[in-house]
């Protein structure tokens, strides 16, 4: 690979899609078509090295295949590897970290989906590979591999939705009933004023319910209490803000809508299991 091409890769990986070597289509924000998926990029490196990428946190879909052995998903205390017996998976608004020193095959999508796993859904997503969906990959892997100048073709781009399509209608995978609309309005709420409080009485109006119709409505959806979505939604931007910035925890306690850094550093423990500090000196990137 040439040196560009190493410069260029995974320019965006942590907030857009597109990670600078792919075959790139749809931006973040496009309105997905009838099928409910926006494609935004679909890759293939056959020699990808150096994949280490601490605390990725971003707003799309990932659709990861390696043939070969070496490269791994860390969610939580959940670790699992690429290998060419499973296809994994990786929801949106879910922090994970990419780990893999050597230089092997690797295949990716990156997505948008306008439904919802079901919550109690164990991550990464691990499926094995069927026939169908090995086939597609390993056309889809020609038709990149063909593309020298990067630039988006017809053949990809509906091989991929066809590969999209066949995996996410698999039956091992439980999906969210569709989320009302007065519902929806109350996640957008949340995910663009996390900082503010963010009462349940003030999210029950703006879903035009009751206190009480509201969380149970909410718990029916989400699979969890409006308080604890509102605190898991802060502690993963925050810890995003820690991994990516040189803010102290202070500011990002304050900037994320905790109080102060004792309240803030006992609930991210609670959360993620580690202290703030630690999560930053453990999972930061290193200066090379």
């Amino acid at each position: 690979m040439s040196d560009s091409l190493v410069a260029r890769i995974n320019v965006g990986a942590y907030d857009r899609p597109f990670s600078g070597v792919g075959i790139e289509f749809d931006p973040l924000g496009i309105q997905p078509g009838r099928t409910g998926i926006t494609l935004h990029e679909t890759g293939f490196q056959p020699a990808n090295a150096g994949w280490n990428f601490p605390g990725v946190f971003s707003p799309f879909w990932r659709f990861y295949f390696n043939t070969d052995r070496g490269h791994c998903v860390l969610i939580g205390e959940q670790m699992a590897e690429l290998t060419s017996n499973r296809i994994m998976l990786v929801p949106p608004h879910c922090l994970f970290h990419c780990l893999g020193q050597n230089p092997v095959a690797h295949f990716w999508i990156t997505f948008s989906f306008t439904r919802h796993l079901h919550p109690e859904t164990p991550l990464p997503v691990v499926l094995p590979p069927r026939d169908t969906e090995l086939c597609l990959i390993r056309d889809l892997k020609a038709l990149v591999g063909a593309q020298a100048d990067g630039q988006a073709t017809d053949a990809v781009y509906r091989n991929s939705l066809a590969l999209l399509q066949v995996v996410l209608a698999r039956p091992e995978l439980q999906w969210q009933a569709p989320l009302p609309e007065n519902l929806a309005r109350v996640r957008r709420h949340v995910e663009n004023r996390f900082a503010n409080k963010l009462r349940s009485p003030v999210l029950a109006r703006l879903a035009g319910l009751s206190v009480a119709g509201f969380n149970r409505a909410f718990r029916r959806h989400f699979g969890t209490s409006p308080a604890r979505h509102v605190t898991e939604t802060r502690v993963r931007e925050a810890a995003r803000m820690l991994l990516q910035s040189d803010d102290t925890i202070e500011a990002i306690a304050d900037r994320t809508g905790f109080p102060n850094r004792a309240y803030f550093s006992r609930v991210f423990n609670q959360v993620t299991g580690e202290a703030p500090a630690g999560f930053r000196r453990k999972h930061r990137p290193r200066e090379r």
